[in-house]
């Protein structure tokens, strides 16, 4: 198994797994602060290992009037802070190849979002940085198809590589996970990363903003985690209905304690066995 390296954090397929766990934006510091807090504490608590992800813009919202978060320039310097303050590795997404540089001296992971994963001017850009990347699987693409991804990578010359799943387009205003898929990107020994908040989404089934289905995220979580995963992808809000995005995906930060408990219990069991 692959390896991947985050700052002291090892990251694998047979590893226990690791939380990557946070807001979908950026939004007020208060609700920031509440996450990122709480979040530490859970996973200190049952000794999970815990990255935090926000994204400092959202260019790929539904609606021209939906809320894309701060911006390049002062996303990451709250990204910088919280990382300064908290002292926990961060994670969060690049749109262009502009962004690349600037997200680089902050981001101790760089996520490719899904709708660009087979960009390959956004790929070498990434790659060029030699920080381990999370490249987020298209909702158009076949489990296979991320091989071509993987190769674009050890082309230009960065192997820290961790694919992420979160779900395939099926028919519209939907999206399924297919749990044999998992098992096929895991054959190709990258660390494999769960977006179980995601993996819910309806896309634009609200019209003019994405629907969800919230209320199931332990049932996809376990599901998934039962496969032996490197990480779990996760969405968290105080209120997720007042959230600023993707909020009928998020799980209840009060109920982040009893969900990941059972979520190790799982991971735990299954990689006892090998």
């Amino acid at each position: 198994m692959t390896e991947v390296s985050v700052n002291k954090l090892k990251i694998s397929n047979s590893n226990p797994f690791t939380l990557i766990a946070g807001l979908n934006v950026l939004e007020s510091d208060k609700v920031i602060e509440q996450v990122i807090t709480h979040c530490i504490e859970v996973t200190q608590k049952l000794g999970i290992p815990y990255i935090f992800k926000a994204s400092y813009d959202k260019a790929n919202r539904s609606s021209i009037d939906s809320y894309r978060g701060p911006g390049v320039d002062e996303g990451l310097r709250i990204l910088s802070n919280l990382k300064k303050e908290f002292k926990v590795p961060i994670i969060s997404d690049v749109h262009t190849v502009e962004e690349v540089s600037k997200a680089s001296e902050v981001l101790d992971i760089i996520q490719i979002p899904a709708f660009l994963a087979r960009q390959t001017d956004l790929i070498r850009e990434a790659a060029s940085t030699k920080i381990p990347i999370n490249i987020k699987k298209g909702q158009f693409m076949a489990p296979e198809d991320t091989t071509n991804i993987i190769n674009k990578c050890e082309y230009f010359g960065n192997k820290q590589i961790m694919i992420c799943e979160r779900g395939s387009s099926f028919g519209y205003n939907n999206l399924v996970v297919d749990m044999l898929g998992m098992v096929q990107l895991k054959e190709s020994s990258y660390p494999v990363i769960f977006d179980v908040t995601h993996s819910l989404q309806r896309p634009g089934g609200l019209g003019d903003r994405t629907d969800g289905r919230g209320s199931k995220v332990l049932d996809l979580a376990r599901s998934g985690m039962a496969l032996g995963l490197a990480g779990l992808f996760l969405e968290t809000h105080p209120d997720p209905e007042k959230a600023l995005c993707d909020g009928p995906c998020a799980l209840r930060i009060d109920l982040l304690e009893n969900f990941l408990v059972q979520i190790k219990a799982i991971d735990d069991l299954v990689k006892s066995f090998n």
